[in-house]
């Protein structure tokens, strides 16, 4: 590496399982590039669902990964390690880590790199790795969702959501949200939701059964809403379980699975091949970054902290009231 860089960074380590009080600032080595690898000095980095599953100890960082937290990282390419072929030094970068985002300094394949959209800033673009590879990889990859089917994304207001949402409007899907209350549901409306349902003052199962069935539900919640999403989807309606914000542990009636030839499935994206998640790199360049620059579809950061408060912003995302992403300010935009 240069020897114009420093040979320790500032960052924010994990010290033992627990809540949010147990991340602290610290300071570490600076991460040499591996084969295939490139250095980014980060600018700003994301904040994520299995960034707190990590901290509690429930979702360990893959082998050979830092075990620092932070899944997505925004900067400039400062180092490049071999059998690199497409990056160079002073290039700026949004990438999907396996770890170690929240650090000054982040190593990171450099197929899972993705040129920063025209007219997005640095801090913006480090939101958007982490849920536009889930919301491709499951909704579109994996679901097969298509032009002119029913989309149901619950938590529309959220990371996911906001995301997902927009994707399914910008191919041609009709994007049935849920979220609570008013103002929460406002922001799903704006991003263009065709119907937002308040799931505290209506039955989502009926709404959307009167409109036809879902297709496609992505669901972040879990709980009660695992069987309720079988009565929601439509026949050969496929249900993508990415997170348990209501609990996994739940007694439910399958019979539906069968009668309506339903799939549900679930997915973490950290621990997918390599290959894979350079495959969604590529297909999110070729087909949504257009759609980003074009303002199509907008960038939805909503909270930001300095890296050394990321306490303070997984205490908000626990709080489930947030909106859009919340990002850790690093370095300059």
């Amino acid at each position: 590496m240069s020897p114009s860089l420093p040979t320790q960074m500032k960052a924010v380590a994990i010290t033992q399982p627990g809540g949010p009080d147990v991340l602290k600032p610290v300071e570490r080595p600076l991460p040499a590039p591996k084969s295939g690898e490139v250095l980014i000095r980060v600018a700003a980095a994301g904040v994520n669902g299995p960034d707190l599953m990590q901290r509690r100890g429930l979702y360990p960082a893959p082998p050979g990964a830092s075990d620092l937290p932070g899944l997505e990282v925004a900067g400039e390419v400062v180092a490049v390690g071999d059998k690199v072929q497409r990056w160079s030094i002073g290039e700026k970068l949004a990438a999907l880590s396996n770890g170690g985002g929240y650090a000054q300094y982040c190593a990171v394949d450099a197929l899972q790199c993705l040129p920063v959209p025209k007219g997005i800033s640095l801090h913006d673009a480090a939101g958007l790795p982490e849920t536009f590879f889930t919301v491709w990889s499951n909704i579109f990859i994996g679901a097969g969702l298509a032009t002119g089917e029913t989309l149901l994304v619950h938590g529309g207001a959220g990371g996911i959501g906001t995301t997902a949402i927009q994707l399914g409007k910008a191919f041609g899907a009709k994007v049935i949200a849920t979220d609570s209350p008013a103002e929460r549901c406002a922001i799903c409306r704006d991003l263009g939701a065709d119907h937002v349902i308040d799931y505290q003052q209506e039955d989502f199962v009926e709404t959307v059964r009167e409109a036809g069935g879902a297709n496609v539900i992505l669901d972040i919640v879990g709980g009660s809403n695992i069987e309720k999403n079988f009565k929601a989807a439509a026949h050969d309606g496929r249900i993508v379980q990415l997170a348990f914000a209501a609990g996994a542990k739940v007694e439910v009636n399958l019979m539906p699975v069968m009668l309506k030839r339903l799939s549900y499935t679930g997915s973490t994206l950290r621990t997918r091949p390599a290959a894979f998640k350079a495959r969604v790199a590529r297909e999110l360049e070729a087909k949504v970054w257009p759609l980003i620059e074009s303002g199509r579809i907008r960038v939805v950061t909503r909270q930001t902290f300095p890296l050394s408060e990321a306490a303070k912003a997984h205490a908000l995302m626990e709080s489930a009231q947030h909106t859009g992403k919340i990002v850790l300010l690093v370095g300059e935009s």
